[in-house]
């Protein structure tokens, strides 16, 4: 099997099946399964991936053209991300002020959301005061101030200091560390006595520590620096990968990415799951990334390339701003139903929702992109 890399823009093999199934291990876990399916390690991967993908598609201008444009890249993330929320926050927002959707509408918790500094509101407010469904956006907050300013860090590394990749990939891991270690201060130091007395505490309080480090802006980065990390070193997409055989990345350096996310899985005491849990995760996903890439025609991945499967990848992200929206309107207004059809019901909505959404805004903005462009 050839596992030269494959270099384009536009398809990256494997990224957009891991899109989907990222969005169906979050849908699950809104679904009613969370106590089995992991939703926040969807939402996990979301970020790894984010990552990844805006520092290769950076990384490629700056080998193309010897610079970064901020105008363009800020531009391009405003026509990617904003139409399709602020359509659906919009109608969310009516529908619930109508009273078709469930929740009470605060106006300081909406300003939260319309302004992008959701995660903060949530974390220390809670989730009240928005539609219903729309909580889930926190994780878009998160995304939003990366985008800010991961850009220029970047260019300072790579344009101005011209550091070489293996050097770009140590100072992002450094940051990874930094975050690691400000989790475990609000954890085991900040946060200690709580967490050391986490069974006799209310679920509310309960709540309210775990909001503190998986919402946080400061302390999710992280997630996404790890994908940063393999887009500057050792990309599959632009690097030869002259070291380790394809042998070795499947029954290897896979297996272990498999087993660290096993353990991440496993292991319950909340301490660990909220301070290196997700160090554990991002490292993990490093060789997963590495060898569905490198090995996406071997039969595990080549399903992720299958046209429909990358299709509802490219829904991914609509289908993410729907679809918990979509289970709460069913949930409440068809409560008669049994959960497996109330969940099916909510994800053919969901699907055709975003598929109009697609079609009606994103594709329109896509051109628009492509025209500013050139």
């Amino acid at each position: 099997m050839s596992s030269t890399p494959q270099k384009t823009a536009f398809h990256i093999p494997t990224l957009d099946g891991m899109r989907a199934i990222s969005f169906f291990i979050v849908f699950l876990a809104h679904a009613g399964l969370e106590r089995w399916v992991p939703g926040g390690f969807g939402v996990t991967v979301f970020f790894f991936l984010s990552g990844f993908l805006i520092t290769t598609l950076m990384r490629m201008e700056l080998e193309k053209t010897g610079n970064v444009s901020f105008k363009k890249f800020y531009l391009r993330r405003v026509l990617r991300i904003f139409p399709p929320f602020y359509v659906v926050l919009l109608l969310s927002t009516l529908l619930c002020a109508l009273g078709f959707l469930a929740g009470k509408l605060e106006w300081k918790a909406l300003v939260a959301q319309y302004f992008y500094y959701y995660n903060y509101w949530v974390a220390a407010f809670g989730y009240e005061g928005t539609a219903g469904g729309t909580g889930v956006y926190w994780s878009l907050a998160v995304e939003e101030h990366f985008y800010f300013l991961f850009p220029m860090l970047y260019v300072f590394m790579a344009a101005k200091l011209r550091l070489p990749g293996r050097s770009q990939a140590l100072v992002l891991w450094g940051l990874c560390g930094l975050i690691l270690a400000w989790r475990c201060y609000l954890v085991f130091v900040h946060h200690g006595a709580a967490y050391a007395a986490w069974p006799t505490l209310s679920p509310e309080v309960q709540e309210w520590l775990t909001n503190k480090t998986y919402l946080t802006s400061e302390t999710r980065f992280d997630s996404m620096l790890f994908g940063c990390a393999l887009a500057v070193w050792k990309n599959p997409i632009l690097d030869k990968q002259p070291f380790f055989s394809d042998r070795v990345w499947k029954f290897g350096l896979l297996p272990l990415g498999l087993v660290g996310l096993l353990a991440g899985f496993l292991i319950r005491n909340p301490a660990f799951r909220e301070s290196i849990r997700y160090t554990l995760q991002g490292i993990a996903l490093t060789p997963i990334f590495m060898a569905g890439i490198r090995l996406h025609a071997w039969w595990p991945f080549r399903w992720l390339n299958n046209r429909h499967v990358r299709f509802l990848g490219n829904l991914s992200y609509s289908l993410y701003l729907v679809h918990h929206v979509v289970i709460f309107a069913v949930n409440n207004h068809l409560p008669q139903l049994h959960g497996v059809l109330r969940a099916a019901l909510a994800l053919c909505i969901a699907w055709a929702l975003s598929r109009a959404i697609y079609e009606w805004v994103e594709k329109p903005t896509t051109a628009l992109r492509k025209r500013l462009a050139h």
